[in-house]
């Protein structure tokens, strides 16, 4: 988020370690640097209504400082390398007194209308590094409570041997990622746990559908935290449903825009930081802020699918959340900050009992990479919004309880599904290219400072219907049950290595795709929601269909009729998965804790698609129990089925030659 904080790794010589964690004394000397600067925003806890739009103006001009910095340090490397004292003169100086100059600024706009904040101006002197000893000690995601899993945020400043080919911090703009940032995700272990749930929890899930971008809709601008400056986030989001939001976007802009879901009562605004490959090539944003020039570069990945869920809470019955309430989940500056707020959640279809915070997933043949964020579901029931945009919202307790009189609101469970490969990390991504989320330059494209962004503009009616269904313990909305489209996406391939079930079950750890963060235990109730029952390649189980005879009238054209055309106009169901996602859904359950996998209709039954199919071209062709197609109406089914009828008529025919032979001799 923004804060005026950050930590700027530049790739100043030809080869380095990656991370900070040399003594703040040296100097720079070694081929990556290091700008470390206090998070201002963090210690502005209680700013004035009036303040706020001058303080979020001000700091995010800190942040713009310290990108300039950045890059003043690449472009400075000859001259650093000449003159040791150059850093300090041409760079760190500058920096300290311009952050001096603006966080006097925000102490006199506070002062305006209310006390005078205290300490700022402590934080304005910054540090320089050397990262030669690949400790990752700033930042590095290594508090994460995630158990064994080689994931230790400790090694993220490592170069990871066998990667000779990649230099610096790697990554195509030389800002990361780097390969200790990867870790394949069968060599860890399920981690993830639901929450119990109490007699008076509410277990039902409302789901919304609104697309996966394919409207292309990005900009660099984050409304939340900074209102009215253009390239406030200094990385690229992708934006779902409102279709209004940037920087200068008023809420009656926001209520009065289009949207892409289905409901179009949804008029909410989701949005995230994109996904690239590091391939070499060149978006429109190659040479804009926010994008090449900040070293966020490569090629944008669409989303495969999308899902957004609304579920319950394990204890009590949720409230309704008030319109423009506004949720930011993660840090997107989490390598410098610490992970006090991080809640990056990543892992492969087919593996989602295993959730790394820190690193991202490697993923089996036929796999395919996932974030989910959870979002916070206790609301302080007055605010839209804070001063930090978190403390008027919260995560629940293990036990899904809201402390300091906080209200239980629906948690928002998003899930967003890639088709990517996993990179060849032995030369650097050069055969298959690395992939990393877009950040701030100076957080190094880390998985933990993934992060994600709501502001509800749902109706009043919808958001009542939506109370209502969770509360009753239905599932409902556009998408849920009979939708089909949300739900965890299976390979449609069998990975290298199966997860640890037997491949008669679907594959654990789909209940609750989301990260351990102590909240209403819930995703507890992620939708179990409908497992595309409409997709061609799933409407035939390749277990049921083989126990009927084949039909003689219609041996052949009994397909499982691919999907009616859809209505024209407004968006559909099949929106929420991009055209080329043809695989074989999940049940994507999410058990409560208590092992009901399948808490609504539909969920785990459709494709008791008892695993990914194995990659052939037949849903069922992989599960080991249809030897024959099934509705194919290929030549041998259908002679198989006529060639009675025809002996038949042979033998009809022989009788009446008989019998007019027969007849002839008798006259």
């Amino acid at each position: 988020m923004l804060g005026g904080g950050g930590l700027v790794a530049a790739n100043v010589y030809a080869s380095a370690t990656e991370d900070g964690g040399a003594d703040p004394a040296r100097t720079l000397s070694t081929p990556a640097g290091t700008i470390d600067c206090p998070d201002v925003g963090s210690e502005l806890t209680d700013v004035p209504d009036g303040a706020r739009e001058d303080v979020a103006k001000e700091l995010a001009l800190l942040d713009q400082q310290i990108a300039e910095a950045y890059q003043r340090l690449q472009e400075s490397a000859q001259a650093i390398q000449q003159d040791e004292g150059f850093a300090d003169s041409a760079i760190m100086n500058p920096l300290k007194d311009k952050r001096a100059a603006t966080i006097e600024r925000i102490a006199i706009a506070v002062d305006r209308v209310g006390d005078r904040p205290e300490g700022l101006d402590s934080l304005a002197s910054c540090t320089l590094r050397a990262a030669d000893n690949g400790t990752g000690e700033d930042g590095d995601g290594g508090d994460q409570e995630q158990g064994g899993d080689d994931q230790d945020g400790a090694d993220q400043g490592n170069q990871q041997p066998g990667n000779g080919d990649q230099e610096g911090n790697g990554g195509q703009a030389g800002n990361g990622p780097v390969a200790a940032d990867f870790v394949d995700i069968k060599s860890v272990q399920p981690n993830v746990a639901g929450a119990a749930q109490q007699k008076g929890a509410s277990r039902g899930t409302f789901a919304t559908s609104c697309g996966v971008n394919e409207n292309g809709l990005f900009n660099s601008d984050n409304v939340i935290v900074a209102p009215g400056v253009s390239n406030g986030a200094h990385h690229f989001h992708d934006y779902i449903g409102n279709q209004s939001n940037d920087a200068f976007a008023s809420d009656e802009d926001l209520a009065n825009a289009e949207t892409s879901c289905v409901d179009q009562g949804d008029k909410s605004t989701y949005y995230w930081p994109v996904i690239r490959l590091q391939n070499g090539s060149q978006e429109k944003d190659a040479n804009s802020p926010g994008g090449g020039i900040e070293g966020n570069a490569g090629e944008i990945v669409t989303p495969k699918e999308v899902t957004l869920d609304f579920v319950g809470n394990p204890r009590s019955k949720v409230t309704e959340m008030p319109r423009l309430l506004r949720i930011i989940t993660g840090d997107a500056k989490a390598f410098v900050n610490g992970t006090a707020n991080a809640n990056a959640s990543w892992s492969c279809t087919g593996f989602e009992d295993r959730q790394l915070k820190d690193k991202y997933p490697l993923c089996p043949q036929g796999s395919d990479v996932v974030r989910t964020f959870k979002f916070q579901s206790c609301w302080d029931g007055q605010n839209i919004d804070s001063a930090n945009h978190r403390t008027h919202v919260a995560f629940a307790a293990a036990d899904g309880s809201c402390a300091n009189g906080f209200k239980a609101i629906p948690q928002l469970v998003q899930r967003i599904v890639y088709d990517v490969d996993a990179p060849s990390l032995q030369d650097g991504g050069k055969t298959t290219p690395l992939f990393a989320v877009d950040s701030f330059p100076e957080q190094l494209h880390k998985p933990v400072t993934d992060h994600g962004d709501f502001i509800n503009v749902f109706s009043e009616d919808l958001m009542g219907e939506m109370v209502d269904c969770i509360n009753e313990g239905r599932k409902c909305g556009a998408g849920a049950g009979d939708g089909g489209e949300p739900g965890g996406e299976e390979p449609t391939e069998e990975p290298t290595e199966e997860p640890t079930q037997a491949p008669t079950t679907p594959p654990g750890g789909n209940d609750d795709p989301g990260n351990d963060k102590p909240e209403p235990g819930d995703g507890g109730d992620k939708p179990t929601d409908a497992p595309a029952t409409e997709d061609p390649a799933t409407d035939e189980p390749a277990t049921q269909e083989p126990t009927e005879k084949p039909a003689i009238e219609k041996p052949a054209t009994d397909e499982p009729a691919t999907e009616p055309a859809e209505e024209d106009g407004k968006p559909t169901l099949s929106s929420t998965v991009a055209p080329k996602a043809d695989g074989t859904p999940t049940a994507n359950e999410a058990d409560n804790g208590q092992g009901q996998g399948d808490d609504g209709a539909g969920s785990g039954s459709t494709p008791a698609q008892t695993q990914p199919a194995a990659g052939g071209d037949d849903s069922g062709a992989g599960s080991g129990t249809e030897p024959q197609a099934v509705g194919n109406g290929d030549l041998a089914e259908t002679g198989t089925s006529l060639w009675p009828a025809a002996a038949g008529a042979v033998l009809l025919m022989g009788g009446f030659l008989l019998l007019m032979r027969t007849r002839r001799r008798a006259e």
